[in-house]
This record gives C-alpha cells, sequence and structure tokens, in this order.
C-alpha cells in the first residue's frame, strides 16, 4: 500500500503562507499605528488634575451664546493663587482662532471673563491690544490670509467708538505680515514684513538656485505715511546663521520658499535702536538706527553676551515677543523652546532678564512657567503689567495666559481651550495683553424679547452699570411716532443692575404696556442710549399653549398611524406565512373521498 504525502504538503504550505501574510499584516499594522496613532496618542494631555472644563467635557474650545448678540463667545475658566491675589483687574485683550473656536475674531473680556465686545472676522486676526497715539487710545490688530506661520494682510486702528480710523500697509507694495504692528511713542509705526526672494541655499544642504522668505521691517510715520527706515534680514545675516532644517520641497520655488529669519517683533531702545527677535536664527538682535548694521546678538550661534546664570539666559529658542524696558535695561521674551511635539522634553517658558551692554553680560531675573508644564511650538507673548514686576504670560499655541509676580510665583491663570488637547492647536491666540479701555460704540443696545423676559446687551459699551425700564403711556394723549425719541414721554418702571455681558430683565406680573424700552445708565445715572421701541407679545402665551397642543396632536397622530402601519405590515406577513403552510385558499371547493355505501 502506498500513501500519497502531496496533499498534506500543500496544506502545510498553504498554512506557512497564510501565517507569513498574518504576520506580514499585524507587523505593517503596528508599524502604521506606530507612525500615525502613537505621535497624535502623545500629544494627548490627560493629567489626574485637570477640571472637567480641562478634559473637554464642555468641548475643545468653551462657548456661550446670547439671546440679544448672534455671536458666541468663550467660556474660560479662571483659577486664582491660594493667596487670594487674583488677577489684574483690567479688560482682556485677545484673537482666538482656530477649529474650535466658534466666532473668531478680536475680543475683550473682562476680569470675571465675560465678554465686553468681539468682532467676527471671516478672515484671520493677530495681535489685537490697546496702543496709544496721538494721546489717543486705539484698538489694533492685524487682518488678513495666513499660511504656515505667515500673513498677507493690512493693520487696523479702532477709535472709541470702534470705527476705524486707520488702515496701515507696508511702503512698496508688500502685504502687512501678521507678526507686528508696535505704536512708538513718536508716532510711528514698526512692522513686518515676509518677501520671497531667490537666494543660494547650498550652505544648508538646499538647492544653489533657490528661494527664501527674507524678513523685512519698517518704520512708518502713521499721520503722513512717510517711510523711516527699512530693513531687510538677508542682507546682514547668512542663511546658514538659521537653525531650521530644510525638509520636502522647501526653497526650491518662490510658493514653498524657506523660512530661515522668522522676525516676530520690533521694538525700540532708548536711543532709537531696533530691538528684533528671530525665532530661527534663536536671536535677540539690536539694529542701528542709522545703517542697519547690528550692534549686539543676544543668543543663537553668534551670541556675544557671558551668561551669569549658568546658561539659563542665553539657552532660549524658537522664541517670541522680545520687549525693550529702556528705564531698567530688562529684556523680556517668551521662550517657546520647542518648534514641534517631537522636539526634547523642554517647558515653555516666560522670561525676564536684564542685559548689561557695555560689559556684554546678562543675567536671569526670572522665568515663568504653566504649572500644567506646557510645550508651545508657537506663538505667544510676554507683557511686564506693572512696576512691581507683575507679568502677564500668554501661551500661544496653547489657550491659556497666566500672570505672575516678580519673583516668578504664580498668581492668575486662565485657560479658555481645554488643556488636555492645547497639542493639538485647536483654540489659539497668537498674543494676550492686558489693558485699560473706554469703549463708546455709536451702534443701539441690542435687546430681545422672549415671553415676560426681556434680554438686553451693547456690544463694547464699557461705561454701562444699570438698565432702565421705561414704558410708553398711550393714555396721556395722541401718539405721535416723533415723540418716542422724546425721553420725558416715557415713565420709569424699574432700575436693574448690569450683570455680565447680558443681563436679563423679568417683566413686572401686571406689565401690560405695549411699548417699552431700556435706557442704558453710567454711574451718574446719565443715559448712554436706549434700546429701539420693545414690544411684549400678549399672545405669546396663548400661542404657545396652542403650538404646544397642535405639536402633541401631530406627535400622537404619528404614533397612532406608525402603529397601524407596522400591525398591518404584520397582518399581511402572517397572512402570507399562512398560504404558504395552507396551500388551498379558504374559499376554493375541493374533492374529498367519500366511502361506498
Amino acid at each position: 500500500m502506498y500513501l500519497s504525502t502531496t496533499r498534506p504538503r500543500r496544506l502545510d504550505l498553504r498554512t506557512s503562507l497564510a501565517r507569513i501574510c498574518i504576520a506580514s499584516a499585524v507587523v505593517s499594522l503596528l508599524y502604521l499605528f506606530h507612525l500615525f496613532a502613537i505621535p497624535q496618542l502623545t500629544r494627548f494631555r490627560f493629567r489626574g488634575n485637570l477640571s472637567w472644563y480641562d478634559l473637554g467635557v464642555y468641548g475643545f474650545g468653551p462657548s456661550r451664546g446670547y439671546n440679544s448678540f448672534e455671536y458666541e463667545s468663550p467660556v474660560v475658566e479662571i483659577t486664582n493663587d491660594e493667596d487670594g491675589a487674583g488677577c489684574d483687574p483690567r479688560y482682556t485683550f485677545f484673537a482666538p482662532h482656530g477649529d474650535s473656536v466658534a466666532h473668531p475674531g478680536p475680543m475683550i473680556l473682562d476680569a470675571q471673563g465675560e465678554l465686553v465686545w468681539m468682532k467676527h472676522n471671516w478672515e484671520t486676526t493677530h495681535d489685537f491690544k490697546v496702543q496709544r497715539y496721538q494721546d489717543e487710545d486705539y484698538l489694533t490688530y492685524w487682518e488678513g490670509n495666513q499660511v504656515e506661520g505667515r500673513g498677507y494682510g493690512s493693520w487696523y486702528m479702532l477709535d472709541s467708538t470702534y470705527t476705524p480710523r486707520y488702515v496701515i500697509n507696508p511702503i512698496g507694495g508688500f502685504g502687512g505680515d501678521l507678526h507686528e504692528f508696535h505704536i512708538t511713542p513718536e508716532g510711528t509705526a514698526l512692522v513686518s514684513i515676509y518677501d520671497p526672494t531667490m537666494s543660494d541655499l547650498s550652505s544648508i544642504g538646499g538647492p544653489e538656485l533657490g528661494w527664501i522668505y527674507d524678513c523685512l521691517f519698517q518704520e512708518i510715520d502713521i499721520a503722513t505715511g512717510e517711510l523711516i527706515f527699512h530693513w531687510r534680514a538677508s542682507e546682514y545675516f547668512p542663511v546658514n546663521s538659521t537653525y531650521d532644517v530644510i525638509t520636502g520641497g522647501a526653497g526650491k520655488e518662490r510658493a514653498s520658499a524657506f523660512d530661515f529669519f522668522h522676525l516676530n517683533s520690533v521694538d525700540k531702545d532708548e536711543e532709537g535702536n531696533y530691538i528684533i527677535s528671530s525665532r530661527h536664527t534663536h536671536t535677540v538682535n539690536c539694529i542701528s538706527r542709522y545703517t542697519g548694521e547690528i550692534l549686539w546678538t543676544l543668543g543663537g550661534k553668534t551670541n556675544e553676551f557671558k551668561d551669569l546664570s549658568d546658561g539659563e539666559a542665553t539657552s532660549f529658542s524658537w522664541q517670541h515677543d522680545a520687549r525693550w524696558h529702556a528705564d531698567s535695561q530688562i529684556l523680556t521674551m517668551f521662550d517657546n523652546a520647542v518648534h514641534s511635539h517631537s522636539d526634547s522634553e523642554r517647558e515653555s517658558r516666560g522670561m525676564a532678564i536684564h542685559l548689561d551692554i557695555l560689559q556684554r553680560e546678562v543675567t536671569m531675573l526670572a522665568p515663568y512657567y504653566h504649572p500644567q508644564n506646557l510645550k508651545s511650538v508657537s506663538q505667544g507673548n510676554v507683557q511686564l503689567l506693572d512696576d512691581s514686576g507683575r507679568v502677564l504670560v500668554a501661551w500661544g499655541h496653547s489657550a491659556a495666559y497666566s500672570e505672575f509676580n516678580a519673583d516668578g510665583q504664580l498668581e492668575c491663570n486662565v485657560h479658555f481651550g481645554a488643556s488636555a488637547f492645547f497639542d493639538f492647536g485647536r483654540v489659539v491666540s497668537y498674543r494676550v495683553f492686558k489693558g485699560d479701555w473706554i469703549g463708546n460704540p455709536q451702534s443701539r443696545p441690542d435687546a430681545a424679547v422672549v415671553g415676560d423676559m426681556v434680554y438686553v446687551s451693547w456690544n463694547g459699551a464699557t461705561e454701562v452699570v444699570s438698565w432702565r425700564l421705561e414704558s410708553w403711556d398711550f393714555d396721556s394723549g395722541d401718539f405721535n411716532i416723533e415723540d418716542l425719541n422724546v425721553a420725558d414721554n416715557w415713565t420709569v418702571i424699574d432700575e436693574l443692575a448690569k450683570t455680565g455681558f447680558e443681563t436679563e430683565v423679568t417683566l413686572p406680573d401686571d406689565f401690560d404696556d405695549p411699548l417699552f424700552r431700556l435706557a442704558a445708565l453710567d454711574e451718574q445715572g446719565n443715559v448712554l442710549g436706549v434700546t429701539t421701541p420693545l414690544q411684549q407679545d400678549s399672545k405669546t402665551e396663548s400661542t404657545d399653549k396652542l403650538l404646544g397642543w397642535h405639536y402633541c396632536i401631530v406627535g400622537i397622530a404619528f404614533v397612532a398611524s406608525t402603529c397601524g402601519l407596522v400591525a398591518a405590515l404584520y397582518r399581511i406577513s402572517g397572512c402570507c406565512q399562512c398560504r404558504r403552510r395552507n396551500p388551498w385558499p379558504k374559499n376554493e371547493y375541493r374533492l374529498v373521498p367519500v366511502a361506498s355505501s
């Protein structure tokens, strides 16, 4: 007897091939998981002490809506220090944007996080703050198109009525970059520009005939539009001074120019020289106001300063917002310390350092760290709030800003996005500032009547402390439409304190006046503005009840019809099954055998 071994060998071969395919698939899936999923999972910042807000229970970027106002504003979470020092009581100015921001644009919040003013901009808004020009305060911001950290747009200056008074553009046909618009005490504006320029990139592994984003800044007289100073980075910095690395097709074409310098702030010292921050060279430089030459360099590959703080004062990298405080030769900046999420575990921080220019020595005064050890891969700023050394640090790519005392102790911490998801950048603000502001909008207050409730708000009005309910008495004489503008023709019904951005006013139970309004009052009781005349719909309640019964009847009819349809289908299905089991129809005659007698 002979036994054939062909079949088992074929089975073994098939089994081996199947195992190899399964193993290959598992390895491929693990590789793809490591390549794509792991980097995303490591960006989650879950911790044991996070609040429901920070865990994202209320959304990545929590917001609130209003009855009298068409847009939504951020809901912030404020945490004060244990000693109760709290936050600076002045207004907060920022421009949140991102995939989880309902209505991006410039916004003002009060110290409690309540909305004061906002403007919904379809284009990107950056660098929103209060600046002084010719003894008058203006709201200033950049608005335009943003592509990979650069911008092409204009700078706007709004007066106290929120009316645009100036629109600033660079001289020479350039587009205004998003990073800097700084008004000097002399009434000039320092602005940044990104200009695609041909350059030899062979020294850093790029093409010899390549392209860079050259960084420029200009000083412009706001009143006359005269160009006072113009400076270009490529004329003083070689391309290989950068710490950034050419990847992909960067630098090969104009549309994909290599960003070797990345200018992000311009300031002036007491002598009128320019202090600039270059993110990609890790340097803060002083530029001569006369020649454009580099007077000194702090940080980077050509650092000129001896660090008296064991490297803490010169180890900054990928930084933003270098600001010179001339009275004390103090420099503040935001040290991002990271460029991407794959960078080392260094933390971002705010910095205040003292520079001895003559001796070329630098000393760290105070570092400012976020309690959650943030790594902000872009944006951010530091603002000196007062003479005591209190500072505000805004964390840029992370939706937070914090306040510290001169010793670096945290006194106030505010989040306007869920911190567990900061690294995804769903809510960001380029910079955040604190400051004083008086707003007197030209528009009327807004109001909405809902049943026996009235919701009233006035976007941008900072001086309102209370609302006065007034009604029109039709029994006083013949009604004339022009008389509505006469204050004496309105009767005061009640006065209520302003509460937050939108105040809820409950109409009295016996209130049956068909026409009323709300007047905004300041601290002295002066009327700042009034709403348009409002009407209480007396049929609202009965109409709601009628609609309620109508919807109930419709709902009952829908349920009844659905149940009837289901029952009919079930009946038809049952009959069909009966017919299959009993092929003889009920009314059909059949022959049956009859036994013979």
